[in-house]
């Protein structure tokens, strides 16, 4: 069994490689953005890029953009991805909540849920003051988070089965479960992934990793929003433009500076 024994926001994160097998066919985010982008002139800055999933197609579109991540071996895989493709893009290895780019953006954007890796509401307004900051007066941000509905926090500590999938390295099946617990004071929500690879229909391997996921309810992201000088234009429940309701999963929110 392989177990990581360093509880850190990071740990699901250390293989790149995992992350895009089990990511990577999500795109309904990247073709929302690539509507804005055909609106948008100069440079697109993609915060907490990670292996550069949107990044990267935008760019093979034409665009120009810079992708802002702190975890160094996500962006590796990123410039190992990007490499051999004639593509303008910009890595760049920074503390989204730091942000200094040096550059005014008419889009920004933080998709796969990343905002809720921000966990303090001193992280999240350092992240909306670097936003603030780079976008241009007309500039739109654009961001998604998971919708704090019943089903999502009131979980119960059991092991819920998410996905199957074959792994590239050992052909191997691959069974990913979760176990979730939500600390309702401070809004986070901690989860262990675990991963148990199969062979002949035995449990040859193991791999467990956490992360920690900070929720905001939506007048409490309307507040922080405002106090950090953005406008929501619009707040959907999916990337197809869904008006958002009760039973919805996902916040997708446009902002322009206010």
């Amino acid at each position: 069994m392989t177990e990581k024994t360093t509880l850190s926001n990071f740990e699901e994160y250390e293989n790149p490689t995992i992350y895009d097998v089990e990511n990577n066919t999500y795109m309904d985010d990247v073709k929302f953005l690539e509507k804005w982008a055909a609106q948008t002139e100069g440079v697109i800055i993609d915060l907490a890029c990670g292996t550069g999933r949107a990044t990267i197609p935008l760019a093979a579109k034409g665009y120009r953009l810079i992708g802002v991540d702190v975890h160094q071996g996500m962006l590796q895989e990123a410039v190992k991805k990007s490499n051999d493709l004639d593509l303008q893009i910009e890595w760049v290895k920074q503390d989204c909540t730091r942000l200094k780019l040096n550059v005014k953006s008419n889009l920004i954007y933080c998709v796969g849920n990343s905002f809720q890796h921000f966990l303090t509401n001193e992280d999240q307004d350092n992240l909306l003051t670097g936003v603030y900051k780079h976008l241009s007066e007309d500039g739109v941000f654009i961001f998604g988070t998971r919708f704090p509905n019943e089903k999502e926090l009131l979980v119960e500590n059991e092991l819920e089965y998410w996905k199957t999938y074959i792994d590239d390295r050992s052909e191997n099946k691959v069974d990913v479960y979760t176990i979730s617990s939500y600390d309702s004071l401070k809004q986070v929500q901690h989860n262990t992934t675990i991963r148990k690879y199969i062979y002949n229909n035995d449990v040859v391997d193991e791999l467990k990793t956490n992360i920690s996921l900070r929720y905001v309810f939506p007048q409490e992201m309307e507040r922080t929003l405002t106090s950090n000088g953005l406008k929501i234009v619009n707040v959907f429940q999916d990337w197809n433009g869904t008006t958002i309701t009760n039973q919805s999963n996902q916040m997708i929110y446009i902002c322009k500076k206010g």
